[in-house]
């Protein structure tokens, strides 16, 4: 009995390639889709990581003294007028590199007098304005949010080139 039940059973044949698709053809094609997709994700992060056009010192400025005006209101006079100094300051030194931020306004006015790059009434602007920052700052002046206004109105025309029209 034991001798009929084996020659029942048959070998087992061989699997049958059945596509019409060579297993190269899936392989390459595999291969160029990853790496088109690789380089679909590599250009994309690259493109992301482009460097972006650096403000001018003028535009960073003007952008600061813009955010500045959205906080008159809630800063004291005390503290507004420290800022928009420091914002003036700075545009002075990336624009005109001139070193002026660890100065006093009066050696601050004595610098730009000398420099041939401002013009009288450039220099007449920064000194009105620097008198009304050292006015709230050191005298402590009662200002009000009108004299937060003039001071920004005053550094908006300086950092601007005087193209507004003075209050």
């Amino acid at each position: 009995m034991r001798l009929f039940l084996a020659q029942e059973f048959h070998d087992i044949s061989p699997p049958v390639d059945y596509s019409l698709i060579p297993a190269w053809v899936v392989f390459a094609v595999a291969f160029v889709t990853l790496a088109a997709l690789g380089l679909f994700t590599w250009w994309i992060i690259r493109w992301r990581q482009r460097p972006k056009p650096e403000q001018t010192p003028r535009a960073r400025a003007l952008e600061l003294l813009q955010r500045a005006r959205a906080e008159i209101s809630s800063s004291t006079p005390y503290e507004f007028s420290i800022r928009v100094s420091d914002i003036v300051r700075r545009y002075v030194v990336e624009q005109f590199q001139l070193p002026v931020t660890r100065q006093t306004s009066v050696e601050f006015l004595e610098v730009i007098a000398n420099s041939s790059t401002f013009s009288e009434d450039d220099r007449s602007l920064l000194g009105d304005f620097l008198s009304r920052c050292d006015l709230i700052k050191f005298a402590r002046y009662e200002a009000s949010a009108a004299d937060s206004e003039l001071l920004l109105e005053e550094a908006t025309r300086f950092v601007q080139g005087g193209k507004l029209e003075p209050a």
